[in-house]
């Protein structure tokens, strides 16, 4: 492996590029009519030109992107995450061109997409699953295994992710009306109509396990993250170690996703989801098989570079370390700093960057794909940066936090700085006795 694309855009494709030449890799970028002075295209060893400002125009053409590969002599495709990273479709055009993928395999790719086989992939390796359904293709069926399962349920998408493609259902009623709903915005979001049920857990924490496998069969964690402060299923505020947990179920959680992980031949970076319970139950809800948007926070605590790992394995290179060399040392908080109005439903707020002032300090790092002067585009997702706030302890981590949100100043565009504010200093935050459903308690949606 010796030229990589990197096919993304943003604070993503500038950390892959660093790590590229890090590692002594040559890189290509590449980028739409938007963002032809991004920040990644200026970084990397040269770029291509791959379309119009929409995704599907851009970075979703598959096509275009082995193209840009042809042209510059790249041969290897990093997808970043979000795109085509876990479209194995098109990781199938990557291949069959003959460029290596940085991921995992096509059908391992599939095997994790399909979240009925994922279930079904948990549960061969004894690892715990959300009470739930097969598959429900009518109304009566549906009923059926919604009695079994027990109400409150949610309809889930066998193909969605990334919290897209689900819908709590309270009672009989609703279900009769949510079906069919829920099979239509799955076959327009995902082409695929296929829906399971699943338990719905009130009060739950959302805890995911980084892990690494390469191709000589070592799979390793990196220990887990806590996802829980969300609004809609996105994801706002993550930290590292998740706080609060148990010796015992820190274990045995972070166990369940190399189990998992080599049930299904995994190879390359990973992430392993799972609902913790108020009772200290967890339980598998999905795997996201490509580098994280939070992936820094696990960085931060452990001292991997999960991304330099990413390229080694992908070149065939075992992961440089083994389990007994990862020791959590600290705490760590990421804040996502989007192009969204928190007063107004979180409306994105696409424009012009007339300031960006970042931060520093010890333990304060910035992920970034802008300077000021650029454009938050409407065409693609809205995050402007990411903080990453460290220290020896979570106390110090979050007050660490605190500061980066006092010095960080943003022009231009309405942003969730202010909201991330007031969260940092909220009992319940500060306590870590978040859940997933507390921010949207919290702040409500306007009516």
């Amino acid at each position: 492996m010796r030229r990589v694309l990197v096919a993304n855009r943003g604070e993503i494709a500038v950390r892959v590029i660093r790590a590229a030449h890090a590692a002594g890799l040559e890189t290509v970028a590449v980028y739409s009519d938007a963002d032809a002075e991004g920040r990644w295209v200026q970084l990397a060893g040269s770029a291509v030109h791959i379309g119009k400002s929409a995704a599907a125009k851009s970075y979703l053409n598959s096509a275009a992107l082995v193209e840009a590969a042809r042209e510059t002599g790249a041969d290897a495709v990093h997808p970043g995450y979000g795109f085509l990273s876990e479209r194995p479709g098109a990781v199938k055009e990557f291949t069959d061109a003959g460029l290596t993928f940085v991921g995992p395999s096509v059908s391992t790719i599939e095997t994790m997409g399909d979240k009925a086989a994922a279930r079904e992939a948990a549960r061969r390796a004894d690892v715990p699953i959300v009470p739930g359904s097969g598959p429900v293709g009518d109304v009566d069926e549906a009923l059926v295994a919604a009695d079994d399962v027990g109400y409150p349920v949610l309809l889930k998408a066998a193909a969605g992710g990334g919290g897209r493609g689900i819908r709590p259902v309270a009672s009989r009623e609703e279900l009769v009306d949510a079906l069919p709903a829920a099979q239509a915005e799955a076959r327009a979001a995902f082409s695929d109509d296929t829906v399971y049920l699943e338990r719905a857990i009130d009060g739950a924490r959302h805890i995911e396990v980084q892990i690494l496998a390469d191709h000589a069969g070592n799979v390793v964690h990196t220990y887990e993250r806590d996802c829980s402060v969300q609004r809609r299923r996105q994801k706002l505020i993550e930290e590292a170690p998740a706080p609060g947990l148990s010796a015992e179920t820190r274990a045995d959680i972070n166990e369940a996703a190399v189990r998992l992980a080599r049930q299904v031949g995994y190879v390359g970076a990973g992430t392993v989801e799972f609902l913790l319970t108020p009772s200290g139950e967890f339980f598998f809800i999905e795997m996201n098989t490509r580098i994280q948007v939070e992936h820094p926070i696990s960085e931060a605590v452990t001292g991997v570079d999960l991304v330099s790992e990413q390229l080694r394995i992908a070149a065939g290179q075992p992961i440089s370390f083994s389990q007994d060399d990862v020791r959590i040392r600290g705490a760590a908080v990421e804040l996502r700093i989007n192009a969204e109005d928190p007063d107004n439903g979180f409306r994105p707020t696409p424009g012009d960057l007339s300031r960006l002032d970042l931060p520093g300090g010890p333990g304060v790092r910035v992920d970034t794909g802008f300077v000021a002067g650029d454009r938050i585009s409407p065409f693609y997702d809205s995050m402007i940066a990411k903080l990453i706030c460290s220290g020896p302890d979570r106390d110090t981590a979050l007050a660490r936090g605190r500061q980066a949100l006092t010095e960080l100043r943003v022009e231009g565009v309405p942003t969730t700085v202010s909201m991330h504010r007031r969260l940092l200093d909220e009992p319940d935050l500060r306590a870590g006795a978040v859940h997933t459903r507390w921010l949207e308690e919290l702040l409500p949606d306007p009516t």
